[in-house]
């Protein structure tokens, strides 16, 4: 929200979902986060909008842990919207995403105009149109998971695009490689990107851990995230046919350098070592299953 606010890059949906923080961040904070941010919004929306093209749209995308996130309403404006979009989140961040729909027509007027059919259905912890779906579930469970995706119309034949943004991460090894062979078993023709820490083994990695240990938050699949090369093999392993994982300064570099020179002069910065340090510990890894060679 507070990037968006600063001109990073526009979404004019966060507003309605996030609230301004008041106060403003050191520098050090902002530039690291912010272009960190900046690059994943970026790097992952480049590899989306290259699966809408190549599926000319004629597929659907399940965002795992969506929690407020706006893709949906952006794709809509940009006239990009797969044949189904499903979100799914543990149930109570659901109801406060529902809600927060129900009370902002901003929100819910772009939901209404691609509806086609029966009439919306909507309840505390689920909503489903004929073009969007929230279903609030836990993503430890992939049986559960899939029941409830099924009934909001999930079609396993089309092409499928699944997104964890750090997601995976806060669960077991075990349950992370639960849910990913769900999805490469259950959909000939699919995607998976996947975004979160790497390089967790040196001593950055340590701080990064340490500081989330003092704020109770506990990554549970950390032990994964050692390289770039634990990365990619856990997505081979769990039954994808092809991986790839790049740290987030490599997508920084690929980025269009004159969109990169205006957000880095948004925010004055010299720890330019800080910031690559921070950038060589994140990473997107992305892989694909693919029976019809699309």
């Amino acid at each position: 929200r507070f990037a968006v606010s600063v001109g990073y890059w526009k979404d004019p949906y966060i507003q309605y979902f996030v609230r301004q923080a008041k106060e403003r961040k050191a520098p050090e904070i902002n530039r690291g986060k912010l272009a960190r941010y900046y690059a994943r919004v970026h790097g992952v929306s480049y590899l989306i909008k290259a699966f809408l093209k190549k599926t000319e749209c004629n597929c659907q995308i399940v965002n795992l842990g969506a929690g407020m996130d706006t893709l949906f309403w952006r794709l809509k404006d940009e006239n990009l919207l797969p044949r189904k979009y499903f979100e799914v989140d543990f149930p109570m961040i659901v109801a406060r995403k529902i809600h927060n729909i129900k009370s902002k027509p901003p929100l819910s007027k772009p939901i209404m105009e691609s509806h086609s059919g029966d009439s919306l259905l909507i309840d505390s912890h689920s909503l489903d149109s004929s073009r969007y779906s929230i279903v609030g579930a836990d993503l430890r469970f992939s049986s559960d998971l899939e029941e409830k995706l099924k009934k909001h119309n999930l079609d396993i034949h089309l092409p499928t695009l699944l997104v964890a943004e750090c997601v995976l991460v806060y669960m077991t090894p075990q349950q992370s490689a639960n849910l990913l062979k769900w999805a490469a078993s259950t959909f000939p023709v699919a995607m998976f990107i996947n975004y979160e820490q790497v390089n967790m083994t040196d001593r950055f990695g340590q701080i990064m851990i340490e500081n989330l240990q003092r704020r109770q938050c506990n990554l549970a699949g950390v032990e994964v995230c050692r390289s770039l090369d634990s990365q990619r093999e856990r997505l081979l392993f769990n039954g994808w046919e092809t991986a790839r994982a790049i740290d987030m300064m490599k997508v920084y570099s690929f980025l269009p350098q004159a969109d990169v020179k205006r957000i880095e002069g948004l925010e004055f910065l010299d720890e330019k070592e800080l910031f690559e340090q921070l950038m060589q510990h994140y990473c997107i890894c992305w892989a694909s299953k693919d029976s019809s060679n699309l």
